[in-house]
């Protein structure tokens, strides 16, 4: 299995702050093992590796996953949480998973 994890760079230069807590969350939780590599969607570049993908896949979002198994296709994640769960196999607090989904989605709201 190939993971790709695709972080941004915003077009005035600063680094996305979705971006660093992932990548805090993944170094803190010892999954930066599974990650095969990272690349950068750089707002100020078209042709960065991650905004080229960022286009072939269709994602509007950052940061993302792809997760590559040989003789299937791609599956793209935008949602850390999802990715732990359904690609690391490992448990996370639900409170955390539904933050980061209201976060992502903020027509959303609480019932």
């Amino acid at each position: 299995m190939k993971i790709t994890l695709v972080k941004k760079i915003l077009a005035d230069g600063s680094p996305c702050k979705k971006c660093g807590d992932v990548l805090k969350r993944l170094e803190d939780g010892d999954q930066m093992k599974h990650i095969t590599q990272v690349l950068v969607a750089d707002e100020r570049d078209a042709e960065s590796a991650g905004m080229v993908l960022a286009a072939k896949f269709k994602v509007d979002r950052a940061p993302f996953f792809i997760v590559e198994e040989a003789n299937k296709e791609p599956v793209i994640y935008t949602v850390y949480f999802k990715f732990v769960k359904e690609v690391l196999n490992q448990k996370m607090n639900e409170a955390d998973e539904l933050k980061e989904i209201l976060e992502q989605n903020p027509d959303l709201d609480f019932l």
